[in-house]
């Protein structure tokens, strides 16, 4: 077999892009299908050199402008770095340290992904940030900031909502019979998973008001509901971990 050429690679390290001066021009789309396809080549190869190309060359630019788009979109402007370029280079390496987690063959698609782990290591960290400042200024200037950031937040974390819940009433409908042995059981949690299914249509948000309803639906007693709850909700929490790490819930 022919030797695989050698690949010399200074650094990954590469500085952004400069702005060209002119006439504005329409936005081009910086993570194509060929991002998705250099991706899955960096991952399929066990050579670093080769890796570091491939990176370099066709990686890193949709990477550079994801984090900046990150970073601006939601203004996560609270960070100890110098400036917001030290913030990106820091998100990329957020991103560099996550490629060998992302599975494309689980049909995850790497834009969703990195958007979803980049933004969530955005909010830690400038949440984390933003603790410290608010022990330092002005209370009623970091309360208005408080103020702001919670209402830049809040659509996003209701896509973000509506995407787990998607893919949590799809594991639960797939390892139903798996999760339940009882029939009586499996009626409860189908009910259950219907409502999640529904939850924009529902006018009922009363927990003992929902019991009711389930138990009309079910024609079982509260305490099984109650137990066919518990686990769900266990169940419900470690997917989510794991939506929160990876972008997506395993099938």
């Amino acid at each position: 077999m022919p030797k695989k050429p050698k690949i010399k690679i200074e650094s990954w390290v590469i500085p952004p892009p400069k702005r060209k001066r002119g006439r504005k021009r329409t936005k081009k789309r910086y993570f194509t299908e060929d991002t998705d396809a250099a991706i899955k080549e960096y991952l399929a190869s066990s050579f670093q050199p080769e890796r570091d190309h491939i990176f370099a060359s066709r990686i890193y630019y949709p990477f550079y402008k994801l984090a900046e788009n990150l970073i601006h979109t939601f203004k996560f402007y609270y960070t100890e770095v110098d400036n917001l370029e030290d913030l990106k280079h820091e998100v990329i390496c957020f991103f560099i340290e996550k490629l060998d987690y992302f599975k494309p063959e689980k049909g995850s698609k790497a834009f969703s992904y990195f958007s979803i782990v980049g933004k969530n290591y955005l909010i830690l960290n400038n949440n984390n940030n933003y603790k410290k400042k608010k022990q330092k200024a002005d209370l009623k200037a970091a309360d208005e900031d408080d103020g702001v950031l919670r209402s830049l937040g809040r659509d996003q974390r209701k896509k973000d909502i509506k995407n787990f819940i998607d893919y949590f009433t799809e594991y639960v409908d797939k390892h139903m019979f798996i999760l339940f042995k009882k029939e009586k059981d499996r009626r409860v949690c189908d009910s259950i998973n219907i409502l999640f299914k529904r939850r924009e249509n529902l006018e009922i948000f009363n927990k003992k008001a929902l019991y009711i309803y389930i138990r009309e639906m079910t024609e079982v007693d509260t305490p099984v509901i109650t137990k066919v709850t518990k686990i769900l909700k266990k169940l419900y929490k470690k997917l989510h971990n794991e939506y929160i790490d990876t972008g997506y819930v395993k099938i």
